[in-house]
């Protein structure tokens, strides 16, 4: 027979084993969310086209999810405002110390578009829509009626997950450029008439470095992006136990899962896509 203490001590052993082997069986069930949800997002664009016409509406333009309280087009605009105000002032004094304060228009142009914007509308839906994913699927989750959905034989994935994924990537692009253009415009605000630089140098080598290159990529970038909030969001979601306590949890853990892979991923989409060695196609460099 073994004693209570010697009981006792391997269960207080064996916690850290079972810590890794709960985290990795985490990891595969939502890698296995991912790869179903993608998989099934033709059939949810054709069988439950309805569906994410209504996601749509709840995450973009017309409907009172989005107006109250900002919405997420007042949240991005108010966010890249604020985000691109303070890129200017930095921009701005650190290319004065060098004497080079005329190239402020190029910076602004730069990464503006590749940086700033996709990374702002990222987390703003992340802060916004996704928390909302997370919070409708937990709530279904703990009250069976995924269970129900299921037993009707009704794909849930697709009905809940799927519709939702492609809603985001829908309406992160006219929020994208929203939210682009609001950055533009506060860093020349800032720059032009706050510094006093002139209009004409800093509109000059805005457009020298701005391609259509630049703003296509970015906007691939914005939607990989809102795939992945979306993404986590509704598997946190999907999984979500514990009752109302457990779907909160759910929903801080998804925000915070979602912050950290918009930031690995901007890193790698941006050295996939523009190179370890970026250049500047309107000024050869």
């Amino acid at each position: 027979m073994v004693g209570f203490d010697t009981r006792v001590r391997l269960r207080r052993a064996a916690r850290p084993v079972d810590a890794v082997y709960g985290g990795l069986a985490d990891v595969g069930r939502h890698v296995t969310f991912y790869g179903r949800t993608v998989a099934s997002l033709p059939y949810a664009a054709v069988r439950y086209r309805k569906h994410v016409l209504t996601q749509i509406g709840e995450v973009s333009f017309g409907n009172r999810s989005l107006l109250s309280g900002g919405g997420t087009v007042g949240i991005v605009f108010a966010m890249s405002l604020a985000a691109a105000m303070m890129l200017g002032v930095e921009t701005h004094r650190g290319l004065e110390l060098i004497g080079m304060s005329t190239l402020s228009g190029m910076l602004s142009a730069i990464a503006n578009t590749r940086e700033l914007a996709p990374v702002v509308v990222a987390i703003a839906l992340a802060a916004k829509v996704g928390t909302g994913f997370t919070a409708q699927l937990g709530a279904m989750r703990i009250s069976d009626e995924i269970d129900a959905l299921d037993s009707m034989a009704v794909r849930s994935i697709p009905f809940l997950a799927g519709t939702r994924v492609l809603a985001a990537m829908v309406c992160v692009l006219p929020i994208f450029m929203i939210g682009l253009l609001a950055s533009y415009l506060s860093t020349r605000l800032v720059i032009v008439l706050f510094n006093g630089a002139s209009a004409g140098t800093y509109d000059y080598f805005f457009h020298l470095a701005l391609s259509p290159v630049d703003l296509v990529y970015a906007a691939v970038k914005a939607i990989v992006f809102a795939a992945v909030v979306a993404l986590v969001h509704c598997a946190y979601g999907y999984f979500a136990s514990g009752g109302p306590a457990g779907v909160g949890q759910a929903a801080g853990r998804a925000l915070r899962t979602a912050i950290l892979a918009i930031g690995v991923l901007d890193v790698l989409m941006t050295f996939a896509l523009w190179g370890l060695v970026p250049t500047v196609p309107g000024m050869g460099v």
